[in-house]
């Protein structure tokens, strides 16, 4: 089994727990988290597609390298206004689950009436 298929099979499954983490999980900073894991898996696919070019005896392309760096930089920027506005949230709110605010209001107008 060579290097690429082996850091490809790894970025498949990366990228499919990330994947599986954003859509079951229901809490916010985990869905932030799942979303970073598909980042990370697809960033590592993207590594893969230049090396495979550069193990056929061609240079290393470098398009592939340029997208995962900004890629990268773009993900980093997105996480932290992300958990910012999370943390906003939560200090407005008391709760940092979209559910249980949910929950409460609903259970607040059944009380009023």
């Amino acid at each position: 089994m060579s290097e690429v298929l082996v850091f490809g099979l790894c970025a498949a499954v990366v990228a499919g727990l990330g994947l599986y983490g954003a859509i079951v999980d229901p809490r916010p900073l985990r869905k932030i988290l799942g979303f970073n894991l598909l980042g990370s898996g697809v960033f590592l696919f993207f590594g893969v597609v230049a090396r495979r070019g550069a193990a056929a005896g061609f240079p290393g392309d470098p398009v592939p390298q340029a997208l995962v760096i900004t890629g990268i930089v773009v993900a980093f920027s997105a996480t932290a206004l992300a958990v910012t506005l999370l943390l906003r949230f939560f200090e407005t709110t008391g709760s940092s689950s979209l559910r249980d605010g949910a929950a409460a209001d609903g259970a607040r107008d059944t009380a009023e009436s």
